[in-house]
């Protein structure tokens, strides 16, 4: 039986997102602000520490603890490799070296600590690089000092209820007529490869197979069977948390399990969307901190610079002409009043400071200049 759920996602035509693109570890930031960047750009990098071995070489060469670093032949920070020799005995006479016992590295890395009290020598393995790419396109309006990155993009956003998979982009491309036809595995073919493709209502284990043999990015759809998530991971998933599956692409299912077919409103938006770069994620969370599977698609430059030149001349939370609102600082603090006109260019006010304001009418007809901060929207 399908199963539908309604949690209010987004599905926005134009919209300014922020994404923040952060390390684990502190780490080195590879752009600047104002930077524009590809989805595949690398905007910070950083080493996670490799791991820690550890060889008790008190007991292989026999000897007590604080005869340990005697025996070394490396020290606290030299590099190795596995297979050397790194520590060994020293026989009274040199005719008998070959008597000597021996320690050897298992690993290629570096003596992290030699310890006299334990007798245990601890080795580190190399670091592991780790880069954090753009995932989409846009421009950089922060960083984040070795740490990450804000990045900006104009687009349109729409939400999933469920995914699986990590983040991807490629050409969009719609592969059924409307959003109740159902695609079969036939219709995919080396032509799909690279591709985000737009399933129509349903996907099942055949479909997301054909389209991961060929190459496909991503798949979008309205629904995905359980029973296939069962066998596409090889165990049920319980706790939906997902996002780091190795399934060879990217799934964003927009309605829910079964065959549910994709809200006329969401195939619409992809539909005038098909052929533009698009990013999507497949990562899902259900519990605190909630995260939704995703779909971005930047759209063009002009549509972008008008997109933010509107963003910034209307108010907090999209206010706008007409809308109730309430005042919520001095003068006129707690008054109610409406929305009269927006005022775009930035005013000086009584603290020398140049804001942005509006115009508002109260209930007498009596207007007064606020600045945009010092409102809320009274909602409906």
């Amino acid at each position: 039986m399908a199963q539908a759920y309604t949690p209010g996602l987004k599905v926005t035509d134009k919209m300014v997102l922020h994404k923040s693109r952060t390390l684990p570890l502190k780490g080195e930031v590879l752009v600047k602000e104002g930077d524009m960047v590809k989805a595949e750009d690398i905007v910070a990098k950083t080493d996670l520490p490799g791991g820690i071995h550890i060889i008790n070489v008190m007991n292989i060469l026999g000897c007590e603890a604080k005869e340990v670093p005697e025996y070394m032949l490396k020290n606290e920070g030299d590099k190795i490799t596995e297979g050397e020799i790194i520590a060994e005995t020293k026989p009274l006479l040199p005719f008998l070296k070959f008597m000597a016992a021996k320690v050897k590295s298992p690993i290629d890395g570096s003596i992290e600590r030699v310890s006299s009290v334990t007798g245990q020598v601890l080795l580190r393995e190399p670091p592991q690089p780790v880069t954090i790419k753009a995932y989409v396109d846009g421009n950089i309006s922060k960083i984040i000092p070795q740490e990450g990155v804000v990045v900006e993009v104009v687009c349109s956003f729409i939400q999933g209820i469920f995914g699986i998979g990590g983040e991807t982009n490629g050409e969009l491309f719609i592969a059924v007529s409307n959003p109740s036809d159902e695609l079969k595995p036939d219709a995919i073919t080396a032509a799909h490869a690279g591709k985000i493709v737009v399933c129509g209502r349903y996907v099942d284990i055949e479909v997301f197979k054909k389209a991961r043999t060929v190459g496909v990015r991503g798949l979008i759809a309205g629904g995905f069977g359980d029973k296939d998530l069962k066998e596409l991971l090889g165990y049920d998933l319980g706790v939906a948390i997902t996002g780091h599956e190795h399934v060879g692409l990217s799934l964003v299912v927009t309605e829910g399990f079964g065959r549910i077919a994709m809200a006329h409103k969401t195939f619409s938006l992809l539909k005038e969307r098909e052929g533009l770069r698009t990013s999507i994620s497949g990562a899902t969370q259900i519990r605190a901190g909630v995260i939704r599977p995703e779909i971005i698609i930047p759209l063009d430059a002009k549509t972008a610079a008008a997109t933010v030149k509107q963003e910034a001349e209307s108010a907090p939370g999209g206010v706008k002409e007409g809308d109730p609102v309430r005042i919520i600082r001095e003068p006129n603090f707690g008054r109610l009043a409406k929305v009269k006109r927006l005022i775009p260019e930035l005013t000086v006010v009584e603290s020398e400071t140049k804001v942005r304001v509006m115009e508002v009418e109260f209930d007498d007809g009596t207007s007064f200049i606020v600045p945009r901060a010092n409102i809320e929207i009274i909602e409906d």
